[in-house]
């Protein structure tokens, strides 16, 4: 399976969203809460974030993320 994971190339947050169908902000924030499995490069506060999608997808799978809806529905008033 290592060698599976070598070949896979590293994609950025807005692919990884359109995968999830996520905004990039949001799939940015999951990897630095550690949520999603991510890598940083560079360092200070301004890092480059790659992802793996097999390893996303397999997080995904094991259903060790449980989170709600990224922002709850508008409420429709009534008259």
């Amino acid at each position: 399976m290592t060698a599976n994971l070598e070949c896979e190339p590293f994609v950025d947050a807005v692919a990884v969203g359109d995968f999830l169908q996520l905004r990039p902000r949001r799939v940015l924030e999951l990897a630095r809460q550690g949520v999603i499995p991510a890598y940083p490069l560079g360092t200070g506060s301004r890092r480059v974030w790659r992802f793996r999608p097999s390893e996303v997808a397999t997080t995904l799978r094991s259903s060790s993320v449980n989170y709600p809806r990224q922002s709850p529905a508008p409420r429709q008033e009534t008259i």
